[in-house]
């Protein structure tokens, strides 16, 4: 049992010790701690003493074994170098989806293979269900339309999820916290955390100068036509669909349309500027079959919590699909996730990929937009 020393984990464990399991708990160290980072940094991270604590606290009121396994090498190498060389290629990266894959599962698999358990299972919104026809194992929006997260777990394959337990995913979190004041749980009112682990202030950007701060450089800010606005400090520090901070005076407003590291440009435009209805997504994954062979209708959303949007999948090339959207989408951004769900069955996830590049049109006629930087990571 993956604990993070929040409550969706700590009444995860107690519903399989509940279900008879022998459950063991493990705790990810994936950040260090850094003395001289500021104090709500500290307070913040992942891997705080109080947050590890909580985790080990929990386990011993629930009776089961709890171990700390270490972990940083691997975040570092696996999810924050990937986070930066996204930003830096002019991409909005997705850490979580990758955490997921690589680190979460990935790494818990395989321990629990080694300790001769048969399942991992975590805290996350989601469902795992059998599909009788081919076998399968498929994965499932969790009950909770408002903490579903299988946009951040369809990299997931099904030969992973036949291992894998969602002890949450018929649960909305009021019952959640519910039965963790019932079982006096002392992480029972514990808020949610908000941001992603390693940035707990939110402020990515300060995060890539500490890091990157020589390679950044000062660029032109520039329309879809080449005609020159400004001056930007970084194409890493700008994401699509920026409105705020541009520093552009006059003839606005202005969102960022795309980036083009290859000429260190910052490109705007109007906000209509910012609907496109076709992207290719590469690095797919599908669960219900191994690749896509004919056109598929289905409902496919680019961002967490935005609304699917009936579309056309059609095969690309390696590993890449075309996806063409019944309507036109706000802000469809390289470097995100696109996760497919079945018309027929809305919570059943098809698969998803990684927005690798936008288009204007329909394909045939498309042409891309003038952004898309090289792949990094």
């Amino acid at each position: 049992m993956a604990m993070s020393g929040g409550v969706d984990s700590a009444v995860a464990a107690a519903l399989l010790k509940e279900e008879g399991y022998e459950v063991i708990g493990v705790t990810l160290k994936l950040w260090p701690r850094v003395p001289t980072a500021p104090m709500v940094f500290r307070l913040s991270s992942c891997c705080t003493p109080e947050t590890l604590e909580d985790a080990r606290l929990v386990a011993a009121q629930l009776g089961i074994p709890h171990y700390l396994l270490n972990a940083e090498r691997a975040f570092e190498e696996q999810v924050i170098t990937p986070f930066c060389q996204e930003y830096m290629a002019g991409r909005t990266p997705l850490p979580c989806a990758v955490c997921n894959r690589d680190i979460k599962f990935g790494s818990l698999l395989k321990r629990a293979a080694a300790w001769g358990a048969d399942c991992v299972a975590t805290g996350h919104y989601a469902r795992t269900v059998h599909d009788p026809t081919t076998g399968r194992v498929l994965l499932k929006r969790g009950v909770d339309p408002e903490k579903d997260q299988t946009y951040f777990l369809y990299p997931l394959t099904p030969e992973q999820l036949r291992r894998i337990r969602f002890p949450l995913g018929e649960m909305r979190k009021a019952e959640v916290r519910e039965v963790a004041v019932q079982l006096g749980l002392r992480v029972a009112r514990k808020p949610d955390s908000q941001e992603l682990c390693f940035l707990p202030t939110g402020d990515y950007r300060e995060f890539l100068r500490e890091r990157y701060g020589e390679e950044i450089q000062s660029g032109v800010i520039r329309d879809m036509h080449g005609r020159i606005l400004g001056q930007h400090p970084g194409v890493a520090f700008y994401t699509v669909g920026q409105r705020r901070g541009l520093g552009i005076a006059g003839g606005g407003p202005h969102y960022v349309v795309a980036l083009s590291p290859q000429e260190n440009a910052v490109i705007v435009g109007r906000e209509e500027d910012l609907f496109a209805d076709t992207l290719v997504a590469e690095r797919v994954n599908f669960l219900p079959f191994d690749a896509l062979q004919v056109e598929r209708p289905v409902l496919a959303t680019i961002r967490y919590r935005h609304p699917p949007v009936e579309a056309t999948l059609s095969p690309g090339d390696a590993n890449t699909v075309v996806v063409q959207f019944a309507r036109p989408i706000r802000a469809i951004t390289p470097g995100q996730g696109v996760v497919f769900y079945d018309p027929r069955d809305p919570d059943l996830v098809v698969g998803g990929g990684t927005i690798a590049q936008v288009l204007r049109n329909a394909p045939g006629s498309a042409q891309p937009l003038p952004a898309s930087g090289p792949r990094s990571g």
